[in-house]
């Protein structure tokens, strides 16, 4: 008797909405259950060399929690490529300048390293406040 692997085609793979407020929500644990998402792990017809995932809308990045002492401790850093180039930043200051990228930079980190990172990230929007212009992609509950 022989086994059949199933490969899902491109026409029907249906790709959901999620929409998530961050509002008093762990960074890390948001970014890991936003980048299964995005991977796709949660359905049925999950293909590592395919992108399978959902679209995901994250509302209220600025209001997310981290826990211990990570707002003062945590430090991003990055090289600008000029001699003593090497530049740092904490986590509570760059909350303060841009939420949003805190949030995309945890879930990026979360997501596999490979050519389909950049098509994962295209499913992914981020705003700073309860708005986002996604509203026609909310299903309306109908009595």
């Amino acid at each position: 008797m022989q086994n059949n692997t199933t490969v899902p085609q491109k026409h029907t793979i249906k790709h959901n909405w999620h929409f998530i407020d961050a509002k008093d929500q762990t960074l890390g644990r948001l970014a890991s259950r936003v980048a299964k998402l995005l991977i796709g792990k949660n359905k049925a017809i999950f293909a590592y060399n395919m992108t399978v995932g959902d679209n995901v809308v994250i509302t209220n990045a600025e209001k997310i929690t981290v826990t211990g002492k990570k707002l003062k401790d945590k430090t991003y850093q990055w090289y600008t490529g000029y001699p003593k180039g090497l530049r740092a930043t904490t986590l509570d200051k760059r909350m303060d300048k841009n939420p949003v990228r805190v949030v995309e930079d945890a879930i990026i980190g979360m997501l596999p390293n490979n050519k389909l990172r950049k098509e994962m990230m295209r499913k992914l929007f981020v705003y700073k406040g309860s708005e986002h212009p996604h509203a026609s992609q909310v299903k309306k509950v109908t009595e």
